[in-house]
């Protein structure tokens, strides 16, 4: 934990960007019925982008970013490196045990994505790390695209029922080619594509644990969109530049999202591309808006989410045993909001959804504290 000395050491057009995916991140975690949700916030079946598909992008974005910003300033300080790589690890290392405390699976991905940014962000330059993100995003299509897939129980099944089961749940899948005895050919389908084939080889129960490497990819854009940060001092040029390298990228990941599908759950290297090119251009927005023209009034959300941004979201996963489980009150809360607002006659989607909002400020509470106090916690 660190006292700050001073709010204005900060990057506020950051601190709000961050602080309100982690808002938008809380909301779309803390329906009051999951059974009564807007599409919008769901995540998309499988292929596809809806608004819940980019918080988590967004935050790791923003991880890639906070690192070029913390690093440079820490190293140009003279810090010594072998300092630096105890405190990384350690870092890392309690977002994992905290994941496991809390079983988790958004922390462990902030945790890999944040450990690996930060040893390459010390041990490589920026065409270096061009070269890395890109070698990533390419094999990864490439394994998908084009290597045949081995049957194993779970495709057998599939090819005799047209079902898979995916999530707890049978899901239909599309059309997929037996080659031989022993392969099906390469495809793109929940549950029977070689990234999912891997997982099931790897990892004990078959965690989505492949997409790590994409995901690490989100990061590094970020890492470097903050060089290119650092590098401009003139602010309406710094501003241009990053909404056009976005914009850029935004290009790319839609192109190739001709060629590989949107998808959040295999984090396809399109939807890699295309959520780090609208990340970048919101960022750019932020800054000009923030930094440049000096709007603050509505950032306060944000700035007190963005400035505890991981500690906000543990908090929000902590209190859901609270105001989730009967077993503490002898009934849940969010039941009992839903069960008063439809009984006077709200759509039971609107009771949801400002149960929703409610609990996001019910978390910004104890943010708000910290930030009156100028407290930072560094989980």
């Amino acid at each position: 934990m660190s006292q700050a000395s001073s709010m204005s050491n900060r990057l506020l057009s950051l601190d709000a960007l961050r602080g309100y995916t982690i808002a938008v991140m809380v909301i779309v975690n803390s329906p009051g019925s999951r059974s009564h949700v807007y599409p919008p916030l769901l995540h998309s079946e499988w292929n596809g982008i809806t608004l819940t598909d980019m918080p988590f992008p967004f935050f790791l974005f923003m991880v890639g970013v906070s690192i070029t910003l913390v690093y440079t300033k820490r190293l140009s300080a003279g810090a010594d490196k072998k300092e630096l790589y105890k405190k990384i690890v350690f870092r890392a290392v309690k977002i994992m045990l905290l994941a496991l405390l809390l079983l988790n699976d958004v922390l462990p991905k902030i945790s890999i994505v944040f450990l690996v940014c930060a040893l390459l962000f010390l041990n490589t330059n920026w065409k270096q790390q061009i070269w890395i993100a890109s070698l990533i995003l390419i094999g990864y299509w490439l394994v998908m695209a084009l290597v045949p897939v081995p049957i194993d129980d779970v495709i057998r099944t599939a090819l005799a029922t047209g079902q898979v089961q995916y999530r707890g749940g049978l899901v239909d899948i599309g059309e997929i080619r037996q080659i031989s005895d022993g392969f099906i050919a390469a495809n793109y389908e929940p549950g029977v594509n070689i990234i999912h084939w891997l997982d099931h080889l790897l990892v004990p129960g078959g965690k989505e644990s492949m997409r790590i490497f994409p995901s690490i990819v989100t990061g590094m854009i970020g890492m470097l969109v903050g060089r290119l940060i650092l590098a401009i001092d003139e602010p309406y040029k710094k501003v241009t530049w990053v909404f056009f390298v976005g914009f850029s990228i935004y290009l790319v990941g839609g192109a190739w999202g001709w060629f590989m599908p949107y998808n959040m759950k295999l984090w396809s290297s399109s939807y890699t591309l295309w959520t780090a090119g609208v990340c970048t251009m919101g960022l750019a927005a932020c800054i000009l808006v923030v930094d440049i023209l000096g709007y603050t009034k509505g950032t306060k959300l944000g700035n007190v989410y963005g400035s505890n941004a991981i500690t906000s979201y543990v908090l929000s996963v902590i209190l859901t045993l609270v105001f989730h489980s009967p077993g503490f009150w002898g009934f849940s809360l969010n039941g009992l909001w839903m069960d008063g607002l439809t009984a006077i006659g709200l759509p039971p989607k609107l009771a949801s959804l400002l149960y929703a909002i409610l609990y996001m400020c019910i978390i910004y509470i104890p943010a708000y504290i910290l930030y009156r106090k100028r407290i930072f916690i560094r989980l």
